[in-house]
Order: structure tokens, then C-alpha cells, then sequence
């Protein structure tokens, strides 16, 4: 893996060179911004049970679904239409590295994006007369939930790059599975047919892999070492088969 961080600090610099990176950044601080001011003017007219941070992440998944694929759908579909990856296998770079090293900059771009929305508390925190609209509990959990599930869902958008040659079906693919496995999960868990007792090992699987479940744990300051393991599992085995898809369209090329 020595050349790894070559490869990642290459990938750093061509997304920071690339003028979508910040057409993209600006799109996103302005949604989450928006979003930020809808719920500060709710709180501003009568109290709510959650602190602003809860709501705020509460709707991780709205970046997650349309940033993910825009942040992913480019790194390996546009090296194999332009024919770049086997040129660049040729050198001494493992398939393995190029995966990582395009995940990895992908990763730190994503991080990058979510840890900016850090400046909407700070402008809270300076501002507003009262304290108790800042609580660091769900800020620290909802920062951390969005940096470990957003391992397994940039590893999502990696693979689904490697499935396609062309962005905007690597793109739509990575929409569709994040959106089933977001929501998926939520509606199964609220399915009745799913309390039968023959098909309890279902439910709990189901149950385990729910991720609004997991963000609610996360923002309570309850961090769980099998969600941790849900993530970090999932995010190692769409990385292999990333690695695998690439190997296997080299050979049939």
C-alpha cells in the first residue's frame, strides 16, 4: 500500500482544482443553511422538545442521497470511458490502491463539506441569548454519526462507480441503493407481517441494520459498538467489490 497516499493526495488535489468541488460546496451550505434558518425561525416562535442540532441532523439524509453520488459517480466511471484505469494500472499501483486512494479523497471531500455546517453553531452560539439552544451532545453525535455512516455510504458510491462506465448511471445507481437502504430499513422495521415469531431473526437483522435507529443512538450519546461494526463491515465489503468490479472489467476488456 505504499503508494496509496500518492494516489490520495492526487485525487485531494484534482477535487480541489475542479471547479464543481466548490459549485457543489456552495449548493450544499445553502440547502443546509436554509434548512438551519427554517428550523431556528420554529424555535423562534414556540418551544420544541429537541434541541436545533437534533433537527438539524435529523435530515442527514437529504445531502447524503443527492452529495454522495455527485462526490463518487466520477472517480472510477470516468477513468474507465476515458480509458485512463488501465493505463494507470500498468504502473507499479495495485487495483486495491486506486479504489482506496479514490475513496479516500472522496471521504476527506465529504468530511470536508459536513464539518463547514460547524460554522451555522458557531454563528448560533455568538449570537443567541440563550444557551440552551446550544447542546454539544447531539452536535458531537450527529457529527460523528455523519463521519462513520459516511463510510459506508461513500463506499456505496464507489462501487457503483466501478459498475459503469457512464457518471449519470453509476449516479442514479447510488441514489437508488442509498435510498433503499435508508428507507428501507425504516419501513420493514414498521412492517406487522415482520412480528410473526417464525420470522423474528428477520426482524432483528432488520432492527440492526436500521439506520434512523442508529442516528437516534448516536445523537443521545449512546454509540454502540454493533452499529459501529455495521458500518465499518458493510463499508470494507462494497470496497472489495469495488476491487473486484474493476479486476473483472480488466479482464473482459
Amino acid at each position: 500500500m505504499r503508494h496509496f497516499f500518492t494516489i490520495l493526495a492526487h485525487e485531494v488535489r484534482m477535487l480541489l482544482v475542479s471547479p464543481s468541488t466548490y459549485v457543489a460546496a456552495v449548493a450544499f451550505l445553502a440547502v443546509m443553511g436554509f434548512i438551519f434558518t427554517n428550523i431556528l425561525e420554529k424555535y423562534s416562535t414556540a418551544p420544541q422538545d429537541l434541541s436545533p442540532a437534533s433537527v438539524f441532523f435529523s435530515v442527514y439524509f437529504l445531502p447524503v442521497i443527492f452529495m454522495v453520488p455527485l462526490l463518487t459517480m466520477k472517480c472510477l466511471a470516468e477513468e474507465r470511458r476515458l480509458g485512463t484505469i488501465e493505463t494507470l494500472l500498468t504502473t507499479p499501483v495495485t487495483t486495491a490502491e486506486v479504489v482506496l486512494g479514490k475513496y479516500g479523497a472522496a471521504y476527506l471531500l465529504y468530511l470536508a463539506f459536513w464539518a463547514s455546517t460547524s460554522g451555522l453553531f458557531f454563528i448560533l452560539k455568538r449570537f443567541a441569548g440563550d444557551p440552551r439552544l446550544i447542546d454539544s451532545g447531539p452536535i458531537l453525535g450527529g457529527y460523528l454519526f455523519i463521519a462513520v455512516s459516511g463510510l459506508l455510504f461513500i463506499s456505496i458510491g464507489v462501487f457503483t462507480s466501478a459498475l459503469s462506465r457512464n457518471q449519470a448511471v453509476a449516479g442514479l445507481i447510488c441514489t437508488t441503493i442509498l435510498i433503499l437502504i435508508i428507507f428501507g430499513g425504516r419501513y420493514l422495521g414498521s412492517v406487522s407481517w415482520l412480528d410473526r415469531e417464525s420470522l423474528a431473526p428477520i426482524k432483528d437483522a432488520v432492527a440492526y441494520g436500521q439506520i434512523s435507529q442508529h442516528f437516534l443512538d448516536f445523537t443521545r450519546g449512546v454509540v454502540d459498538t454493533r452499529e459501529l461494526l455495521f458500518y465499518l463491515s458493510g463499508t470494507v465489503l462494497f470496497l472489495i467489490f469495488s476491487i473486484l468490479s474493476v479486476e473483472a472489467k480488466l479482464l473482459h476488456s
